[in-house]
């Protein structure tokens, strides 16, 4: 099944995430860029990124050129920022709403605490499914690695293989 991972990634957990995937899967990747940068460092950080995600903005992406016609599975990764999705992920499903429909698709998301799974209702409900078929939590698996996150990793990305 030919895979796309889109994902958004600030400190680099979720890029590493999607970048493993990828090495275990052969999917290809789409990293969404914001044109404006959120910041990535202290009270900002958390301020204008939760900000950004519990009121739902879009913000505008750098360009990307991707067929989506041509994958039958997109797997969406992200930090969890305020239990929800990041903004970037949001711009991406609204203007793609209906090349995702019929798609397979999957979900992994990165944080350092809690509120990965509310994200996933609230991705599902965003995109107009009841639930993914596939998802995956992992705890900052950059800024913590270990073995027992990058096993978690690459079972998730096993289970995207089959």
């Amino acid at each position: 099944m030919k895979t796309l991972i889109v994902y958004y990634s600030l400190e680099g957990n979720t890029d590493y995430a999607a970048k493993r995937i990828k090495e275990k899967t052969g999917a290809d990747l789409l990293k969404l860029i914001p044109k404006k940068a959120y910041a990535d460092k202290g009270f900002k950080k958390f301020f204008w990124g939760g900000k950004s995600a519990v009121f739902k903005d879009k913000p505008d992406l750098e360009e990307y050129d991707i067929d989506l016609s041509s994958y039958e599975r997109i797997v969406f990764g992200y930090p969890v920022w305020a239990s929800t999705f990041t903004p970037p992920l949001r711009t991406f499903i609204e203007d793609n709403k209906d090349a995702l429909a019929g798609k397979s698709l999957a979900v992994f998301a990165c944080q350092g605490g809690s509120g990965a799974e509310k994200s996933f209702e609230k991705l599902a409900k965003c995109i107009g499914i009841e639930k993914f078929e596939i998802t995956g939590i992992f705890i900052d698996p950059l800024a913590k690695k270990n073995d027992k996150t990058d096993s978690d990793i690459d079972e998730f990305a096993s289970k995207i293989s089959e």
